[in-house]
């Protein structure tokens, strides 16, 4: 677990990013006529997926989703609506650089094969993670990119899809098979499919994008505009800490107080998994009492974020609609790619399911 500030951004942002599961996704620009390439089969093109080598690359990103939740101060734009970008590099050895610009300040994620680093320039702060070689470091807050979320959605929902290969598409200047996973009949989800662009060359993923059932626009996306292949320069993934940065060690760990109270807000419930494939629900329960400490030991440190007043249920309330059946009262807050239900009492189950599934999930949640 990490060391990190709770506040009422963070706990509605916890309770989204539920909602999205593989919410922060989205499509280029830099599209072209489309190449003709090899035939391939489907599952031959998902076997070179996620066996291709790590490729040396560098390249811009564009996110651009239209999940139905309306804009908060303190939530990142991902989990939201509305369009952002990033900046990606890679060594093709494991060393990894990510900036991600927001406003006047940014973020910049970097990791030199041993240690990755995590630069906040509008906190003037330094989260520290150091790894093993080949390890790869748990870091809540970093960005993402393309290739790591299509390897990640096509290992949890190839079992429970129907995959096959659209036609072929140009993205980023660069030739791609069109890879689409759509849930078999027996899946209950409001996910319709998602399309993953292949790289034809390196078998890396340039572009994903989620659709939903009843809509032909994707409502998440995320993929590279503009991509160079080939070896970068060495200093992008070496970081040095900015003067006057405050530094945390992530591997130290929370306090032992600290645990406790995440424990205390937790309720002590670890959280449980319902389900599988397209239809997995993820449920836990959360004490909105200490929340509301938590937040006020937050704003006395930090101030509190413009817009963001209120307890935590207040806020959740701002993002759905008040729900009751026989699991009790609560606030259904629904997006295009799934719903979260937040029960008076606490338990919270999530998933990119309707919310009839949800209502049934949130019994088996203790």
């Amino acid at each position: 677990m990490n060391r990190r500030r709770v506040t009422v951004a963070a706990a509605a942002a916890g309770v989204v990013a539920g909602v999205v599961g593989m919410g922060v996704l989205a499509m280029p620009a830099g599209a072209g006529p489309a190449p003709v390439l090899p035939a391939i089969e489907p599952q031959a093109l998902v076997e070179s997926v996620l066996t291709a080598k790590p490729a040396a690359f560098g390249g811009s990103v564009d996110v651009d989703n239209d999940l139905g939740l309306p804009g908060l101060p303190g939530v990142p734009a991902q989990l939201t609506d509305g369009d952002s970008g990033l900046r990606v590099w890679s060594d093709g050895t494991g060393k990894f650089r990510v900036q991600a610009p927001s406003g006047d300040s940014d973020k910049t994620f970097v990791d030199d094969g041993s240690t990755a680093w995590l630069w906040n320039s509008a906190e003037k702060t330094v989260a520290r993670f150091p790894h093993g070689p080949g390890e790869k470091p748990e870091v809540k807050d970093g960005a993402v990119d393309p290739v790591t979320v299509a390897r990640e959605v096509v290992t949890r929902v190839e079992e429970f899809s129907t995959v096959s290969v659209d036609g072929t598409a140009r993205v980023a200047d660069r030739a791609a098979y069109e890879l689409v996973l759509t849930p078999k009949p027996t899946e209950k989800t409001v996910l319709r499919e998602v399309r993953i662009a292949v790289d034809a060359e390196l078998r890396l993923p340039l572009r994903i994008a989620v659709y939903t059932n009843g809509t032909n626009e994707p409502a998440a996306r995320i993929g590279f505009s503009q991509l160079s292949v080939g070896a970068q320069d060495p200093a992008l993934f070496a970081f040095t800490p900015p003067a006057g940065a405050k530094i945390v060690n992530e591997a130290d760990g929370p306090s032992e107080e600290e645990k406790d109270k995440a424990r205390e807000a937790l309720d002590g419930v670890q959280p449980v998994v319902i389900g599988d494939g397209w239809d997995t629900v993820v449920g836990t329960r959360v004490r909105f009492d200490k929340l509301g400490e938590l937040q006020d030991e937050a704003t006395e440190k930090h101030g509190k974020p413009e817009g963001l007043e209120g307890n935590p249920q207040d806020l959740l309330k701002r993002l759905g609609k008040p729900v009751s059946g026989a699991w009790g009262n609560g606030v259904l807050i629904t997006t295009k790619v799934g719903s979260a239900l937040v029960a008076d009492d606490g338990r919270v189950v999530a998933g990119a399911v309707p919310e009839q599934v949800l209502f049934e999930a949130i019994g088996q949640v203790k």
